[in-house]
């Protein structure tokens, strides 16, 4: 029986990487790696830092990342894509060419006898006003057709402007875990767990750019947080006993 793997925050294509197609090719170095044994692939978002779907066009470009999925899913790998808030218009398309699973929210399952929350990030936890204003335009349908109707040689270079501005990549601007009381995926996994499902064994996230895995409680429930291939080219794998982050270091 093969390994589970996660990844998450690829941010492919975007324009602030030096050399964005050597971040692909060390994406598909890595698809390469676990294609020997990989029973399934979760994507937790922010996967490619701009995409937008429209109904018989799609962006230029990926196009060795997408024949990497393919080998994978061809090969019987199960790959589930989660929608970030990057890569929000992710619609049939690679669902329909690859047969990958596209899923915008979070999903609790069993994997292997343990259960896990499995989502982005961004959809869960607190929140400013401003984002979830921003959260909710994206993701409204009129707004959708009115974008759509907008030539993508604006729509594109807007994306990655607006990509460009809403962070600070710079060495000395990577995100840092913030504590137990201020780490908004750790509060909310906590009140989920007493809240709603007391049973869950694994939360995992993308979203926040950082590292961690910890635990929760007496029970021995965690945490884990994927990490980014901008600052740390890191990975979950589970083989049904422990679940590990890695660094690919290729």
């Amino acid at each position: 029986m093969g390994r589970i793997y996660f990844i998450s925050d690829l941010h492919l294509g975007a324009t602030y990487f030096p050399d964005p197609s050597e971040r692909e090719r060390r994406v598909v170095r890595f698809l390469d790696t676990i294609a020997g044994d990989a029973d399934e692939l979760y994507m937790l978002g922010d996967i490619l830092d701009y995409w937008y779907e429209y109904k018989t066009v799609v962006p230029r470009g990926y196009i060795r990342f997408f024949g990497a999925l393919a080998r994978l899913a061809d090969s019987g790998v199960k790959i589930h894509w989660f929608i970030g808030n990057h890569d929000i218009w992710l619609f049939d398309y690679l669902k329909n060419e690859i047969g990958l699973e596209v899923i915008d929210g979070y999903v609790v399952k069993e994997i292997r006898g343990k259960r896990f929350f499995l989502t982005h990030g961004d959809g869960v936890g607190k929140r400013s006003p401003a984002f979830r204003f921003l959260r909710g335009m994206f993701r409204n349908k009129v707004c959708q057709k009115l974008y759509a109707a907008i030539h993508p040689r604006w729509t594109i270079a807007f994306a990655h402007g607006w990509s460009n501005s809403s962070r600070d990549y710079s060495p000395e601007n990577i995100p840092q875990y913030e504590g137990e009381d201020n780490e908004p995926l750790v509060k909310f996994s906590r009140e989920y767990l007493e809240q709603v499902d007391p049973d869950i064994d694994y939360f995992v996230y993308g979203h926040r750019h950082i590292l961690l895995d910890m635990k929760l409680n007496s029970r021995g429930s965690r945490i884990i947080i994927l990490g980014d291939w901008i600052y740390h080219f890191t990975y979950g794998v589970y083989d049904g006993d422990s679940f590990e982050l890695k660094i690919f270091e290729n």
